[in-house]
């Protein structure tokens, strides 16, 4: 039997943390904004070199400046997914602060960034964002289109073996 990993996704709100989830686990997307309360958990079970992997994906509500996730949905912890819109700056101009304060609650998780909704972008968008924004070391997705989706989970599966 594989290892069991909890997963969390994190990131602003709006930034598509849950149609990621559903594009992953389920290859469905839908237009309709789902605002998540609180947590939803789901499980895919991924196989990389004949290691088998039961990530257990916490889905954890967006948050504002006005409200902070709880400690508590984070602890425990093997590996982090971090979202950010493309289109929305507001979502990353803080991001290396984000990621200190993640690695001090939980200095042994992984971080995979995962720079979503670049299909909502001309080519000429895409090459303008990739060369102006810290964005090398994030896997760029499209949950509407499920392009990198799979790679970035992969990716996180892949270190948590």
């Amino acid at each position: 039997m594989g290892k069991s990993k909890k997963v969390i996704l994190l990131g602003n709100f709006g930034v598509g943390k849950t149609s990621l989830v559903r594009q992953y686990v389920f290859h469905q997307f839908s237009e309709e904004y789902m605002t998540t309360i609180g947590v939803r958990i789901d499980k895919k079970v991924v196989t990389i070199n004949r290691d088998e992997v039961s990530m257990i994906i916490w889905d954890i509500a967006g948050e504002s400046t006005h409200q902070k996730i709880p400690d508590s949905y984070k602890l425990g912890a093997h590996g982090i997914i971090y979202v950010i819109d493309v289109l929305r700056p507001s979502t990353y101009k803080s991001i290396e602060d984000e990621m200190i304060s993640l690695q001090e609650l939980l200095p042994n998780a992984p971080i995979v960034k995962v720079a979503n909704k670049i299909d909502l972008l001309t080519e000429k968008e895409r090459v303008e964002i990739v060369n102006n924004l810290p964005l090398n070391d994030y896997v760029l997705c499209s949950a509407k289109n499920g392009e990198n989706v799979e790679k970035a989970f992969y990716k996180l599966a892949g270190k948590l073996i």
